[in-house]
């Protein structure tokens, strides 16, 4: 299928790419359907293209290519509705904001989007109770 994107140009992407958000994403609970594109093979960086709107594009991370502690209690309601187990564990992203000095890039780590790989849906996860903020730095002691 080939979809148009705004930051990435014109993008051909296999069914197997596409990722099902049966709630949206917060901020865009419209959006229930998106691309998942590694930026570039054995990279932690990868694109949410939206497959409606050509202009919705998020850099997302592997958050624990930086953040070897991340940690957190996923609910078991999540778990059920994503249908993760312990041999179908979840693959978890963070949206990344980058301002003007890349340096300064930040992982929204409070909200972490729960991946199941094998079903291709995912679920943008609110953390309670955490220490975790919307703003930690990729590079804190710069790149």
């Amino acid at each position: 299928m080939i979809i148009h994107s705004t930051q990435l140009g014109e993008i051909e992407v296999d069914d197997d790419k596409i990722i099902s958000f049966p709630h949206g994403l917060p901020g865009f609970p419209e959006e229930k359907s998106f691309a998942f594109l590694p930026y570039q093979v054995d990279s932690p960086f990868a694109y949410l293209q939206s497959m409606e709107k050509p202009q919705l594009t998020f850099l997302v991370v592997d958050p624990f290519a930086f953040f070897k502690d991340y940690e957190f209690q996923l609910q078991d309601e999540i778990a059920q509705e994503l249908g993760l187990s312990h041999p179908n564990l979840p693959q978890i992203i963070n949206i990344v904001s980058v301002p003007q000095k890349t340096e300064e890039m930040t992982a929204n780590l409070l909200a972490p989007i729960v991946m199941n790989v094998q079903s291709s849906t995912a679920i943008q996860v609110v953390l309670e109770k955490t220490t975790y903020t919307t703003r930690h730095r990729l590079f804190p002691g710069g790149e």
